[in-house]
């Protein structure tokens, strides 16, 4: 996939408008997600999809849309909903060495790492690499590279800053000589295991900001694949175009602008496809309420009561490495 973290523009992805008014209904089989109580005749509930496939490159002048977060905006995602690195340094002797350190993040995105004596051995060479990684419902491990220079702040002022930030992130005190920080340079950001990264700017990485539904979509996704397969099973169908029949679903995560769902082909081929959402939502309310009108929607397409006036997702990534 091509990302542009540095041209494309902040629009909405997606479009809408009403369908026709049809004393129609779902049979109401969610559990979590139920949709709204029935009114016969509610327009909101046949809002049309424009499902926008990704862009690749376009001329600069035209305006590209979104369905997706940029690399930046995933870095700092993951940076919030972890706390466990691998933090990488040269020895006194040369050599790079890696251990495993608990950080926490200041505003802009900055990790900061609790450091001990058995430490003393990094050479004066600062420069430093922060290696996190989020395991996404035992699928998809996306991860992001944090390159820059290891410091520890002299400023007293500055030091009691990253301890009331430490001690909010871990509810413990930490000894303030201990806390060091790693300067942003640049960032690597990865969507799986043996995919090709993304590099990320300083300034893109500190600007961007982290998904509204980051600490709530890995249980929004639990959710629906264990009470609503059936509609998970019905978005490939309708919402995607495939040329075989999924012979298993499954959501792997959800983001402001959409969610993305592991296929699984007769053949056992594995497919990744981006299914975006109506429009973009704030919250987990929003994406709860746009999930029950997108599932509303297949199931009317499905027993034709509606015609499928929307485009199909059409980009498809095969996997090859799979975590499971």
């Amino acid at each position: 996939m091509i990302h542009h973290s540095q041209m494309l523009p902040q629009t909405q992805s997606l479009t809408t408008h009403l369908w026709p008014s049809l004393p129609l209904s779902k049979p109401t089989t969610i559990t979590h997600f139920s949709p709204p109580k029935a009114t016969p005749f509610r327009k909101s509930l046949f809002q049309t999809l424009k499902c926008s496939v990704s862009v690749a490159s376009e001329p600069a002048h035209l305006e590209l849309v979104r369905n997706k977060p940029f690399p930046a905006e995933v870095s700092r995602t993951i940076m919030e909903l972890s706390s466990v690195a691998t933090l990488s340094a040269l020895t006194q002797d040369g050599w790079p060495l890696g251990v495993g350190v608990r950080f926490a993040v200041d505003p802009q995105g900055t990790p900061i790492v609790c450091l001990n004596a058995s430490h003393s051995h990094f050479s004066i060479d600062r420069r430093s690499s922060l290696h996190v990684q989020l395991e996404q419902c035992g699928l998809r491990t996306p991860q992001c590279t944090i390159q820059g220079s290891l410091d520890k702040p002299e400023d007293r002022m500055a030091l009691k800053k990253l301890h009331s930030i430490w001690e909010r992130r871990f509810g413990k005190e930490v000894d303030e000589n201990l806390l060091h920080v790693v300067s942003v340079e640049r960032v690597l950001q990865m969507e799986d295991f043996q995919e090709v990264g993304t590099w990320v700017t300083s300034s893109d990485y500190r600007t961007a900001n982290p998904d509204p539904l980051r600490d709530s979509a890995e249980k929004f996704v639990d959710e629906i694949n264990t009470n609503n397969m059936e509609d998970v099973n019905r978005f490939c169908n309708i919402y995607v175009d495939l040329d075989f029949q999924a012979l298993e679903a499954k959501l792997i995560w959800v983001d402001r602008l959409g969610f993305d769902m592991r296929i699984s082909s007769p053949q056992k081929d594995v497919f990744e496809v981006r299914i975006p959402f109506p429009r973009e939502v704030t919250d987990e309310k929003g994406a709860k309420s746009s999930f029950n009108s997108m599932s509303q929607l297949a199931w009317e397409v499905e027993k034709n009561y509606n015609a499928p006036d929307f485009k199909k997702v059409k980009q498809l990534k095969q996997i090859t490495y799979r975590g499971q």
